[in-house]
């Protein structure tokens, strides 16, 4: 049985990065004592894969991973037992049965944020210059990657915007071949705009969606409702 977990990160705990975060669950299974699955050999781990990792400095209300169970566990049992032993910046949200199948592994994956300015101040028209920079119909960065640098249009990935307020909000390509980071379309806008790169901004993650659109209506659907919640007054199927 392989279940999702949804978990927010906030406070301090914005400044761990990902690797701390994998190592603070893998004791969080244990002290919770949720029946996690671990591979074979000679040094087995817990299977566990995390969606789109947060950034340092990132806060979230909709962080995911995936584990594989041995057993199954009522999901507000686990939750409660999760929360038991967690720390404050970290809270689990849901906890719900997923298929087997590989069927999700092809779907599209997107992410949304609000951005709001940390440090500094952005010019009186700033409104209208990110406007004029949105509208370009191509946005051609060079992105880093592990390995490489390569030319990208990172227009093409940044699925929908609004100004709301004093902040913007971005909807963004999060799979695991095509995605794009808030910071790097922020910085990006402050260079196009020829505004000082001392501006600083808060970048907080709302939800991460599959986009399962169909016959040309959208269908954006939170990673959390592709699970269903386990209940051990039903009859559960490993």
């Amino acid at each position: 049985m392989k279940a999702r977990i949804k978990f927010r990160k906030y406070g301090a705990l914005r400044f761990i990065g990902h690797l701390d975060v994998m190592r603070f669950f893998q004791k969080v299974m244990r002290r919770a004592e949720i029946p996690i699955a671990f591979t074979g050999g000679y040094s087995p781990h817990m299977i566990m894969s995390f969606a789109s990792p947060l950034g340092i400095g990132l806060t979230s209300d909709g962080e995911y991973f995936d584990i594989e169970l041995t057993e199954a566990i009522d999901s507000k049992t686990a939750v409660k037992r999760m929360n038991e032993v967690s720390i404050e910046g970290i809270e689990i949200i849901s906890f719900r049965k997923i298929p087997d199948d590989k069927k999700q592994t092809g779907m599209t994956i997107l992410a949304d944020y609000l951005v709001s300015v940390r440090k500094g101040a952005l010019p009186s028209d700033w409104k209208e210059q990110f406007s004029k920079f949105m509208s370009q119909p191509e946005i051609q960065v060079i992105k880093q990657t592990k390995r490489s640098e390569r030319m990208v249009d990172i227009r093409a990935l940044i699925d929908s915007w609004e100004i709301r307020d004093e902040q913007i909000y971005l909807l963004l390509a999060a799979g695991s071949s095509e995605n794009l980071k808030p910071d790097l379309v922020m910085e990006t806008f402050l260079k196009y705009a020829n505004i000082s790169d001392d501006v600083r901004f808060f970048y907080h993650r709302l939800e991460m969606y599959a986009d399962e659109s169909g016959n040309g209506e959208r269908k954006l659907i939170p990673l959390e409702n592709l699970g269903e919640e386990i209940c051990m007054n039903s009859k559960t199927d490993l």
